[in-house]
């Protein structure tokens, strides 16, 4: 079969080398508490074109993600999670979502050559700080884009709602050009 090849080939994640930083009492407290937060990720609304609005998002990204998650019940709720975990996290969905194309390409069991790990690419250190330790609970998809997204806030607040830095930060790149860029490149993917 001509091309079965191409199947078996992960391209590598961009996962740079994030720093394991001291955090502040106050910001680790905070950090936990929003990762030991087990509510559902079902999204709610205050009213029906809001509901609306947000079916006609889940459709269209449906088509977009159709040929990295084929299985319709997997993209649904991988979009699903994405929305909520990142507007629980104050965060623009297609940003995320550029991002974890960028570092992950959608796969849930991507590891980087740094060790980090799922579809954000998160560093194994921060379950220790945050967590039990069980880095293996990175590759569940909600654990995973929830550790992403709060990880993220932080970054961004850090760097004072800088997104160039934030992203740098992020990906263990602080303060040049590539990963960044990247990021944003593939978030117009996202826009709705």
């Amino acid at each position: 079969m001509v091309g079965s090849g191409a199947f078996f080939f992960q391209a590598p994640s961009w996962a740079g080398v994030q720093l394991e930083e001291p955090l502040a009492d106050s910001v680790r407290t905070a950090l936990s508490s929003a990762i030991a937060n087990q509510a559902p990720p079902v999204p709610e609304f205050p009213d029906t074109e809001s509901r609306l609005h947000y079916l006609r998002w889940l459709g269209a990204m449906s088509e977009r993600l159709a040929r990295k998650l084929p299985d319709l019940t997997t993209r649904k709720e991988f979009l699903q999670t994405v929305w909520y975990e990142s507007k629980r996290a104050g965060l623009d969905v297609s940003l995320v979502l550029g991002l974890i194309q960028v570092e992950s390409n959608f796969r849930k069991f991507a590891v980087s050559s740094a060790g980090a790990r799922g579809y954000m690419q998160v560093m194994p250190f921060w379950t220790r700080v945050l967590a039990d330790g069980d880095a293996g609970k990175l590759f569940h998809m909600q654990t995973n884009l929830r550790f992403g997204c709060v990880i993220l806030r932080h970054y961004l607040n850090r760097e004072r709602g800088d997104w160039f830095m934030a992203l740098g930060r992020y990906n263990g790149s602080r303060g040049r050009a590539p990963y960044p860029q990247a990021v944003l490149r593939a978030q117009k993917v996202w826009l709705a």
